[in-house]
């Protein structure tokens, strides 16, 4: 990066706007919380104007948001940063259970890893060049989604549609294992069963029942078997509910399945192998939905040619970077395919989804400077 006069970036700023938009909870959930979200980051990026356009929510979700740098014209192709502002997280629980703190090197509040933390690093990187009156050779679109912790369901088509119009994605769900980034990630399916069977008198009449629960822990126990470690392919019975009364034969019974692929060659033979299962007991029928909501990726020349390049802006910084390939999916799944993504390009830290979720303060000017360098080169 250039030599400039411009003040250093100042980790203690880049917290206390962290913590800013940790304080306000945004439970995906809550469409209303998650606007309020969509309030502070509109206000924060239009302060150093920054433009903004603002994408209704639908089907209950909260709205989107896309934020596109003063310079560039929205004709040429740019980089794309995907961030997502909601949480997995209740109302209340950062008064409960999840204050935020500060204790050392380590800050603490919900959603401050998964990843308000690293959402809030690109506005500090564009700042930082608006305050130094520098630009970009592209333009920079930040696309902030409202609901992507239960798959992005109404936001694909939005992020797609950046994608396409992208030399590059980076996305910025949190670094993994010592600050590595994510340069592959498996695909996800989700599966809901439905077991129905007979009822009947479980004393009197046993014999006339057909058992949705019985039915079912026989389907569990394949679905299980199919994980193949060897291949990247997992299968998690995650909820199963059923049945009325102890004596009563259940003619119900329910599971929800997450499946995780490593490639969309596994995927397609995984998910048809899924739907063809069958009833063993033929007073049983299965009803099976669902599909893939996020296609795997793996590791490509143009990925590694990302990556190599922020490799090296990384060496300049004084930090060695690293990739892993993750189980966990993200809307990187989505535009992988589209263009060279780079994953995981947000805050150090650890315990995503928890009680005690955390960033580690040291890591905030170092990532946001990775992400101001591949701003400046890409």
């Amino acid at each position: 990066m250039p030599e400039t006069n411009e003040p250093a970036l100042d980790s203690a700023e880049i917290l206390a706007g962290i913590r800013e938009w940790v304080e306000i909870e945004s439970p995906t959930t809550d469409a209303a919380s998650v606007n309020r979200m969509a309030d502070k980051v509109i206000a924060d990026y239009a302060a150093i104007g920054a433009k903004v356009q603002r994408i209704p929510g639908r089907d209950g979700f909260g709205d989107h948001v896309l934020i596109t740098s003063p310079w560039g014209s929205d004709d040429e192709p740019g980089i794309l940063v995907l961030s997502h502002i909601d949480t997995v997280h209740d109302l209340g629980i950062i008064d409960e259970k999840l204050p935020f703190r500060v204790e050392g090197d380590i800050a603490y509040g919900p959603g401050i890893y998964d990843m308000k933390g690293g959402a809030y690093l690109p506005l500090a990187a564009m700042r930082h060049l608006v305050r130094g009156g520098r630009t970009t050779n592209r333009p920079i679109r930040h696309l902030f989604v409202s609901e992507e912790e239960v798959g992005s369901p109404t936001s694909r088509e939005h992020i797609e549609r950046e994608a396409r119009r992208a030399v590059a994605v980076l996305v910025t769900e949190p670094a993994r294992e010592g600050g590595r980034i994510v340069t592959a990630r498996k695909g996800v399916a989700r599966f809901d069963i439905i077991v129905r069977g007979q009822l009947a008198h479980s004393g009197a009449r046993h014999q006339d029942g057909r058992s949705a629960i019985k039915e079912l822990a026989r389907q569990i126990l394949d679905i299980e078997a199919m994980t193949d470690y060897s291949t990247g392919l997992t299968l998690n019975v995650g909820v199963i509910s059923g049945g009325s009364r102890a004596n009563v034969v259940a003619d119900e019974a329910r599971a929800e399945i997450d499946m995780r692929v490593p490639n969309p060659e596994i995927a397609e033979q995984a998910i048809a192998r899924f739907l063809a299962l069958k009833p063993y007991d033929p007073g049983c029928t299965l009803e099976i939905s669902g599909g893939l909501n996020r296609p795997g990726y793996e590791k490509g020349p143009e990925i590694s040619a990302l990556f190599e390049h922020a490799k090296s802006i990384a060496a300049g910084i004084g930090f060695e970077l690293k990739d892993i390939a993750t189980g966990g999916g993200s809307d990187g799944n989505f535009t992988a395919a589209i263009a060279p993504t780079l994953d995981g390009l947000g805050v150090d830290g650890k315990g995503g989804h928890t009680h005690y979720e955390q960033l580690y303060v040291s890591s905030l000017v170092p990532r946001t400077r990775l992400m101001l360098g591949l701003f400046e080169t890409l």
